[in-house]
């Protein structure tokens, strides 16, 4: 009551006037006007994670540009440097964070909630948040060889079929040779990260492997520095966590007073210990290097000893990567940069999937209902069934009394994606719905038909979802049309797994509330069409044509509302194609103000699903874009390749690029499988054998087969269909479909090339 009629309003007016700052209220009353009545402007969970966000970059900023002379990680020291292109002008800068170069790759073990990240020349973050381990190359004389200053690197992602994905880095100046490698391994229970270096110089030098206050974030305090008794390990901040191997031969540290440690490296003080009250203090451990005889040196992290990371294990145990692994779809590409890509991006999907579904290993190592539908998608359609499922059975402690999915509040898609996806599940495996999720299901259902406007009136957003947070970052609070279609598909999918569990009568209530819903969003878009004097589909009914219809996108991919030649999805993909794309891949213009690797591949699914052959220079364009370690961040800067906005890891990214693969060689039509009509042509030459399986699909899993000779194209298929056979349209380059409807069948030659519309009786069936 006291909020009600106390003049908070008046107060703060009257504060901001007496201390010369524009009115706040006024202000935000400005703001609010460019944005359509919400119940939630902003989430609470977006606004602390911001917060925190800035408060690092307000530390750095208060840390970096007074001392450049120290040697920060890779992006200050390019995005500080004027005569490099990611080069950011401060001035009007609050806080300094990472905008050219977040970049990073995990590594990790399946099932481990702990996920070092390794940033593109080496730096090592063990801990979430943490500090960082590196490693350089001091000779005795000649320049030192200082991994994050070098232009020129080598990185790569092996995989290791014992310890999983090992991020090796490899830098050279000079005759100096440093290569790290980082990875995970579990030995007796325990995960322990490590970070093995390999060194050679020409001439006398030192090997050091550092422990630096920071991270490709920013500043990591660092308070306290200890030498264990046997110089093998550091305590840091009185945590006895880093063992070193062999014990260092001397050792080196600093507080922020002393200055960097390469300030006069080798004339430097022996020193055990350090205390730094600001919290940058920073180590060494030095190894000597004979002239040309290379030398090897470990620091290991027991990922168990940060409070951050507990319980590291949330299964309870450790999973080998081979049990992991087991049953996934196999891949075999003739573009060895797509086949690295998929065997990346499952290996990633497999670490971000501990128990619940992570987007990333830091700056998104938290959960959306959002992500998590895609990623699951993707850990469905590679087989990976088992891991799928143990993510959709936490799905059910983040629902409310009300029946909203909630893992932002304000956001209005999450209840449609949550149903579409326990949907697909079901159709995938070919198991009866589990009884545990009716309870959900129905409440979920339930909800979105509840929370829907009034189809009164004629308003041009009648009968769609309330005003919503975007939930793909398209804009201001508004009504958008993403929200809706995901509703559609969630009240489809919550009537057919009521029709499983004999609930008629809901079932049909919400067949019928879906249908209502799509009308609505039919008489939406045609009241508003003046507007935008385009055929295309905008964000909301309220904006013109931009780069927000992208999200509209989802009615054709991936909930196949629409037909796929429907005329509007067209005149979207020319507007997207035309006006919002740079270098070749979608660049998105709200909030991300980067090229974006997901949606990318959003526009290829379409186009490929409408048969335009545009789709392979969408998903190329994706693969260059793609860090040598196989990642994409969530956007990636133009100018300088790395990341701009969001993850430096974007694990959607990856469950797209899973999703591709699958869909260039099976994916569902209707009543009916379409095969191969991803393949291009050019992985096609005479005498290579490309496959991918086995997919799950509705019908039962099948595995794909394509091989050509000079004269024809083969397309056979297996396939452990649970009913009867459907029917199958195979698609090859340069050839009409042809339409199989004989169970028997088991296979299709295709001329090599021929016309691309005619009689599909004319095309043999075997």
């Amino acid at each position: 009551m006291l909020f009600k009629w106390f003049p908070w309003r008046y107060l703060i007016r009257r504060w901001a006037r007496t201390h010369g700052f524009l009115d706040p209220v006024t202000l935000l009353s400005r703001l609010q006007r460019f944005a359509q009545p919400a119940e939630v402007d902003v989430p609470l969970e977006l606004l602390r994670a911001g917060i925190a966000f800035h408060a690092r970059g307000l530390l750095n900023t208060r840390v970096i540009q007074q001392n450049l002379d120290w040697v920060w990680p890779y992006w200050v020291q390019r995005q500080f440097d004027p005569r490099d292109e990611s080069f950011l002008p401060r001035g009007f800068s609050v806080s300094h964070v990472n905008l050219t170069h977040r970049n990073w790759t995990a590594v990790g073990a399946p099932d481990c909630a702990a996920l070092p990240v390794v940033d593109p020349r080496g730096l090592l973050t063990p801990f979430y948040d943490g500090w960082s381990l590196d490693a350089w190359i001091v000779p005795e004389q000649g320049e030192p060889l200082l991994p994050s200053r070098s232009l020129q690197a080598r990185q790569r992602l092996d995989h290791d079929p014992q310890g999983g994905p090992v991020v090796c880095t490899e830098t050279s100046d000079a005759g100096l040779d440093l290569h790290t490698r980082a990875h995970v391994e579990v030995a007796d229970g325990v995960p322990v990260c490590t970070f093995a270096c390999r060194a050679q110089a020409p001439g006398p030098a030192w090997l050091a492997v550092l422990i630096r206050p920071f991270n490709p974030e920013g500043i990591s305090l660092i308070e306290e520095l200890r030498l264990a008794p046997g110089r093998d390990g550091w305590a840091v901040d009185g945590l006895d966590c880093v063992r070193l191997s062999p014990a260092a031969e001397r050792s080196l540290f600093a507080a922020f007073e002393d200055g960097d440690l390469a300030r006069g490296f080798l004339d430097r003080a022996e020193r055990t210990s350090v205390s730094c009250d600001v919290g940058l203090a920073t180590g060494a451990a030095l190894y000597k290097l004979r002239p040309g005889e290379p030398r090897e040196v470990a620091a290991r992290v027991r990922l168990d000893a940060d409070a951050e990371s507990t319980p590291v294990f949330p299964q309870g145990r450790a999973q080998p990567w081979r049990d992991a692994l087991a049953g996934r779809a196999q891949a075999r590409l003739p573009d060895a940069r797509h086949q690295f890509l998929y065997e990346a991006a499952v290996d990633q999907l497999v670490l971000h999937t501990p128990l619940d579904a992570f987007p990333g290993p830091y700056t998104y190592k938290r959960f959306w209902f959002r992500d998590a539908a895609f990623m699951v998608h993707a850990l469905l359609c590679a087989g990976l069934a088992g891991r799928a499922r143990r993510v959709l059975d936490r799905f059910a402690h983040r629902q409310t009394v009300t029946g909203y999915f909630e893992s932002q509040e304000g956001e209005w898609d999450s209840n449609g994606q949550v149903l579409w996806i326990l949907g697909r599940y079901a159709e995938l495996t070919g198991e009866p719905p589990p009884a545990a999720w009716r309870r959900q299901v129905i409440a979920g259902a339930r909800w979105i038909v509840r929370k829907r406007l009034s189809s009164r009136g004629k308003a041009w957003h009648a009968g769609l979802l309330p005003a919503g947070f975007s939930a793909e970052h398209l804009g201001n609070t508004d009504y958008y049309y993403w929200d809706d279609f995901w509703a559609v598909a969630g009240l489809r999918a919550a009537a057919r797994l009521c029709t499983a569990w004999d609930e008629a009568k809901h079932a049909a209530q919400f067949r019928e509330a879906s249908e209502d819903l799509l009308a609505a969003i039919d008489r939406s878009l045609d009241r508003s069409a003046h507007v935008r004097a385009h055929a295309g589909l905008p964000a909301s009914p309220y904006r013109r044509m931009d780069a927000g219809g992208v999200g509209s996108l989802v009615v054709s991919y991936p909930l196949r509302l629409w037909p796929a030649g429907d005329e509007r999805v067209i005149a979207t993909l020319a507007y997207l194609l035309e006006n919002c794309c740079v270098d070749g891949a979608f660049f998105q213009d709200m909030i991300h103000s980067g090229l974006n690797p997901y949606l990318t591949l959003h526009m290829a699914q379409a186009l490929l699903r409408a048969g335009d052959s545009r789709y392979k220079e969408l998903a190329d364009a994706v693969a260059r874009l793609a860090s040598p370690t196989g990642q994409w961040p969530e956007a990636i800067h133009p100018r300088t390749g790395g990341g701009c906005m969001g993850d430096g890891q974007h694990v959607w990214a990856s469950a797209e690029w899973i999703l591709m693969m699958r869909n260039r060689f099976v994916r569902e039509e209707d009543d009916r499988l379409v095969l191969c009509s991803g393949v291009p042509a050019a992985w096609l030459a005479p005498g290579e054998a490309l496959s991918f399986g086995p997919a799950p699909t509705p019908y039962g899993p099948v595995t794909v087969h394509a091989q050509a000779t000079a004269d024809a194209v083969s397309v056979a298929w297996q396939a452990d269909w649970r009913d009867e056979a459907p029917a199958l349209e195979v698609h090859t380059p340069g050839n009409a479909p042809c339409l199989v409807r004989d169970a028997s069948a088991d296979r299709v030659t295709r001329p090599r090339a021929g016309p691309v519309a005619g009689d599909q009786d004319k095309e043999s069936a075997r």
